[in-house]
């Protein structure tokens, strides 16, 4: 099975090969003005390099142990979610920045034949705007650099160098580059877009693509004709987004450094009060000391009094959350308050998802409609989040109230003990408790100040960069080697198409297996184009490849049941022009070679040529003189000067009724005599497709020859044969495919039937013959 699965490969890439192989000049054209237009492609088209970084995210969802113990280092952390912060990295708002700090919103070219190339890299001078956001956009300003002078030239006008100056663009520094021009050859022109234009295509061009789902590391990718600006865009992004982290978590950490030191200045002006209060007091009751028993109240009610101190703190810091959540909810710009004080953790992760959800929330609002689908959503999570976060407030206040009772009540009861201290030492202690409760507080706030400013100076962000910014060594687009590819493959297509379309759309018969395809009736020859102007391809001494085909269809012949008895052979054709006088002459020459007694009828009586192609001198009497009986049959039989053993009778004088002359009982008697004395008899017959004098003769005949031409006979008539042969037969028909050309454009190439190869010649000397070319065998 192995054996003939390859067979039938190597016969496909036979066949593929035939059909398309004569047309090498034509595949060559494709392939070369291909290939010309892949190369003047790759001229015009700017290279593009790829640049990769990596950058890992604190996700909430994900992460490892060693990212929450990073995290409990830092008091004012707060975690992110992967999918939300990829679409912060795409902001344009973030964009924007990275796109003022690098001033991409104005860049350098260098003029080139083929394209423009950017001075990136190479510009004599860079260019800031003093207001990015004003710049006024421009395609080309041309200009020229004088650092002789310290000067910029454009639209007619000179600018200093290094300093701020007025534009028709707007205000503007052009900063002089070192090192830099020296590459430049062409002129210099610089175009200006607003932040804006170019944060928006930078963003669409931005790749951001998670390592895996399980991880909350993100690769960033980025595409653009110079490596070293795609670089530093990237590395300039991760780095903007990580201040972001930063600054919020410095605003938090000011806004309750703010609360502390407010809170601070209150409780030591009044700690300030109570002690002057204690001084005056000893000073007028000359009271210094207080006893054990007021000493003992002092340390047991000290203690409550810093638990509900405590208790109050909280209250406070829950009162200011409730605030901050309610009036965000009415549209209020209230600043987001410190959580200082509070030991639920949930609460703190609850005000951070809030913080998150409506940051996302806002930079949807200003990018899409209020009916997003994605903006309706985020909307009902920050709806539920405050719902829950109010809901957890009053859960912890109830509870604190529940506790500040609790304590009120044991300081009544040290109240009670506090009656019964004499009066002076009763006001003493009284003052010291405050003082006490007042010291404690101090010293709570500034522990609670002195941990949030070492949170502020330990603060990091809530990304860490893994890799910077690398770029690619070769071009990424254009691929040259892909495009000179799909060059090759578009050459060939047009090629096959073109081939085929012409092979397959024309009405004549171009193929062999057309015919085959169209009728029953046997293919038993085929004959080359013959260029010569002689008829004759045929004779003694001639080894050409077309006389090998006629020898070839001669050995064919008993395969039409053609022997002994057997010996008449009618040609004919569709129509006139495809050749049955050529083919019935040759062949005729082709037997009488053999040293048979032949004889070649022309029975066509209304457009005759075989008697001139065998080169019959013009006799006096031919067939219609004995058809109209004024010659016996040996008076019409002449011999051919161009073979021995071959005669000729010719169609004599044209008559005006040929088919009703065909039909005179002479023409039995003749085919009788002409049996009895030579060996074949070639009747060439007008064509069917004109006359009916084929189906009257064939009655007569043993077999027919029906000759098609290539490129001339058409389709439509093969496609009939069987069914016209039912009606009207003609006996033992057999079909020489005729004319067949070379395809392509090659001389000696293969053929459109079975017979491909070249032709083979024998040198007229008496050297050893040599075999100059293959045969084509039936």
């Amino acid at each position: 099975m192995q054996v003939n699965q390859n067979m039938g490969e190597n016969n496909l890439m036979r066949q593929v090969w035939l059909k398309f192989a004569p047309y090498w000049p034509l595949f060559l054209l494709f392939l070369v003005v291909a290939g010309t237009g892949a190369w003047f492609y790759l001229k015009f088209q700017t290279p593009v390099y790829l640049s990769e970084a990596t950058i890992l995210i604190k996700d909430e969802k994900k992460g490892d142990d060693d990212s929450r113990m990073v995290e409990s280092l830092n008091l004012l952390s707060s975690k992110k979610i992967v999918e939300n912060e990829m679409e912060v990295l795409k902001s344009k708002e973030l964009m924007q920045k990275v796109v003022k700090k690098l001033h991409l919103y104005a860049q350098v070219f260098e003029e080139g034949r083929y394209r423009d190339i950017s001075a990136y890299s190479d510009s004599p001078v860079g260019i800031e705007a003093l207001k990015p956001d004003s710049v006024i956009s421009a395609k080309k300003v041309y200009f020229t650099v004088n650092n002789n002078e310290g000067k910029i030239v454009f639209g007619g006008k000179q600018y200093e160098l290094n300093e701020w100056v007025s534009t028709p663009y707007g205000t503007f520094r052009f900063t002089v580059q070192k090192e830099s021009g020296v590459n430049i050859e062409g002129p210099l022109f610089f175009t200006l877009n607003t932040p804006s234009e170019v944060a928006s295509d930078l963003s669409k061009r931005l790749s951001l693509i998670p390592t895996s789902k399980e991880s909350s590391v993100i690769n960033l990718s980025l595409m653009d004709e110079i490596p070293g600006r795609s670089e530093n865009i990237l590395n300039e992004l991760m780095s903007e987004y990580s201040q972001i982290s930063i600054n919020e978590k410095n605003k938090l950490a000011a806004n309750t450094i703010a609360w502390l030191d407010e809170r601070l200045a209150t409780v030591g002006h009044e700690l300030d009060s109570i002690e002057k209060k204690m001084q005056q007091y000893r000073s007028s009751t000359n009271s210094i000391n207080i006893s054990s028993q007021g000493s003992l109240y002092l340390e047991n009610v000290s203690a409550n009094d810093q638990r509900l101190n405590d208790v109050n703190t909280q209250i406070s810091v829950l009162n200011q959350v409730e605030k901050y959540v309610k009036d965000k909810e009415n549209g209020g710009s209230s600043v987001t308050p410190s959580l200082s004080g509070i030991n639920d953790p949930m609460l703190g992760q609850m005000m951070g998802k809030l913080y998150d959800d409506q940051m996302q929330y806002e930079k949807l609002r200003r990018t899409t409609p209020e009916n997003n689908p994605m903006a309706l959503s985020l909307k009902d999570q920050i709806d539920k989040a405050k719902s829950g976060i109010l809901d957890n407030i009053n859960s912890q206040r109830q509870s604190l109230e529940t506790s500040k009772t609790n304590l009120n009540s044991v300081n009544n009861k040290y109240n009670s003990v506090l009656q019964s201290i004499p009066k002076k030492e009763r006001d003493l202690v009284e003052i010291s408790r405050q003082e006490a409760i007042k010291s404690q507080t101090y010293n709570s706030l500034l522990q609670k100040k002195d941990e949030t400013q070492l949170s502020l100076i330990s603060s990091i962000g809530n990304s860490k960069i893994i890799d910077k910014a690398h770029s690619s060594t070769t071009p990424v687009s254009p691929k040259a080697k892909l495009i000179y590819v799909a060059a090759v493959i578009l050459a060939l297509g047009l090629g096959v198409g073109l081939v085929w379309l012409y092979e397959n759309f024309k009405s004549t018969i171009l193929y062999r297996q057309e015919i085959e395809n169209f009728t029953s009736i046997p293919v038993i020859g085929e004959v080359m184009y013959h260029r010569s102007k002689d008829p004759l391809v045929i004779g003694s001494g001639k080894r050409t490849f077309i006389a090998e085909q006629f020898r070839n269809l001669r050995t064919a012949l008993p395969f039409i049941g053609l022997s002994g008895d057997r010996k008449k052979i009618q040609v004919t054709s569709s129509v006139s022009g495809e050749g049955k006088s050529f083919v019935a002459a040759n062949l005729a020459i082709g037997l009488a070679m053999t040293g048979k007694k032949v004889v070649a009828v022309e029975f066509d009586l209304s457009n005759p040529t075989l008697a001139e192609k065998l080169k019959t001198p013009e006799a006096h009497k031919g067939l219609t003189d004995y058809l109209t009986g004024e010659a016996s049959p040996e008076e019409i039989i002449v011999e051919a000067p161009v073979q021995e053993n071959l005669y000729v009778i010719s169609s004599g004088w044209l008559p005006e009724n040929p088919s009703e002359l065909i039909l005179s009982e002479k023409v039995p008697e003749l085919m009788k005599y002409l049996a009895d004395n030579y060996d074949y008899i070639i009747i060439d017959t007008a064509p069917v497709g004109l006359m009916s004098d084929a189906y009257v003769l064939s009655a007569y005949c043993d077999a027919t020859l029906y000759v098609v031409r290539h490129k001339y006979t058409r389709k439509a008539s093969i496609q009939r044969l069987d069914s016209n042969n039912k009606i009207n037969e003609l006996k033992n028909m057999a079909i020489v495919f005729n004319g067949v050309q070379s395809r392509g454009f090659g001389k000696n190439g293969y053929g459109y039937g079975y017979g491909y190869g070249y032709g083979y010649v024998y040198p007229q000397s008496k050297k050893k013959r040599k075999l100059l070319g293959k045969t084509g065998i039936l």
